[in-house]
């Protein structure tokens, strides 16, 4: 395990600048994931991290040492990337084995490894298998055995699981964090969906154009967003975010409220609304709603409250749940 630390790193790619000036401090042993849209600059920033892109400027520190000039192999990282990159030829054994053979790691002490790592991925039956005779979680769980033997001091996933489908992906979570609780490991991961932050981070950093918007815990962003981006990234479905005097408060610029915290009534409320869709969920029931004087706004509903398209209801938000944004689009408060 080691602490990661950027001190005032910038990546620019001729006069384009990606990343601009950026500290971050990864806690020995976390899950720290870096979550934001498409072109946010975080799988530049965990490139960087790896070796596989220099910095313009700054430094990066691994367990307390600056690698910032050190090559990949010499940093204590190893990086599971979105493709599986198997040799299809090899066999299971062969794909986890490959990079100890190449360090000429000892035959005993390989054959331990391998079968350890093996056992924590449950591929312990398929060792003799080649990567076309496996499921996609499965090849992704080889690609993750292959890191696991190297004993790197921080792991770095660049998006692992975007090629899964939805079932897979669950499943894939559930085992990223039961690896992390297993191996006690430095782990730095990338992606855009913030459910998989969410569920796998005990650390999200989200980032929008190169830049850090805030770094925390997952209920601490969830419950106190610091910006509107936050606010509006963070959450499924999506907060809702209002202009100031839609909602009756002139004083600040944006004021957001979740989904779950609208009370919904068929008789009376403070907003007349008219549901346009209705997804029931079992659990829960989302409706897309449009309220007059407000706009568009999103509902989570009780799952055994039955609405239908076109059928009017009374919204009334909760106003102790009320997130104030000011004209920066910073957070300049709570509703009380």
């Amino acid at each position: 395990m080691a602490e990661v630390r950027l001190k005032n790193v910038t990546k620019a790619f001729g006069s384009v600048t990606v990343i601009p000036d950026l500290d971050l401090m990864v806690p020995d042993g976390s899950f720290t994931v870096l979550v934001g849209p498409s072109g946010c600059g975080k799988s530049t920033l965990l490139r960087i991290i790896a070796g596989l892109e220099m910095p313009t400027a700054g430094t990066i520190e691994i367990g307390g040492e600056d690698v910032t000039d050190e090559e990949p192999s010499k940093r204590g990282i190893s990086m599971v990337f979105q493709s599986y990159a198997l040799y299809p030829h090899m066999t299971v054994k062969e794909n986890i084995d490959f990079g100890l053979r190449l360090a000429k790691t000892p035959a005993d002490e390989r054959e331990r490894r391998v079968a350890e790592a093996a056992r924590i991925l449950a591929l312990t039956d398929y060792l003799d298998r080649k990567p076309g005779q496996l499921s996609g979680g499965q090849r992704q769980r080889v690609a993750i055995g292959r890191s696991i033997v190297r004993q790197p001091k921080v792991f770095l996933f660049d998006e692992p699981l975007s090629n899964l489908d939805a079932a897979l992906r669950t499943q894939m979570r559930v085992e990223l964090a039961q690896l992390h609780q297993s191996i006690d490991a430095t782990m730095i991961y990338v992606t855009h969906d913030q459910v998989e932050a969410m569920t796998l981070a005990d650390q999200i950093v989200v980032m929008t154009a190169g830049r850090i918007e805030q770094v925390g815990a997952p209920m601490d962003l969830y419950d106190r967003p610091q910006t509107v981006f936050v606010a509006g990234f963070i959450g499924s479905p999506k907060m809702n975010l209002l202009p100031g005097e839609a909602a009756g408060r002139p004083e600040v610029e944006t004021v957001g409220i979740r989904p779950e915290h609208i009370r919904a009534d068929t008789e009376a409320g403070d907003w007349p609304a008219v549901a346009n869709v209705v997804e029931n969920l079992g659990s829960d029931t989302i409706a897309y709603v449009s309220a007059d004087k407000r706009g568009e706004l999103t509902v989570r509903l009780p799952g055994h409250m039955r609405l239908r398209p076109g059928e009017r209801l009374f919204l009334t938000p909760e106003s102790e749940n009320l997130h104030l944004f000011g004209e920066n689009g910073q957070r300049v408060g709570p509703g009380t």
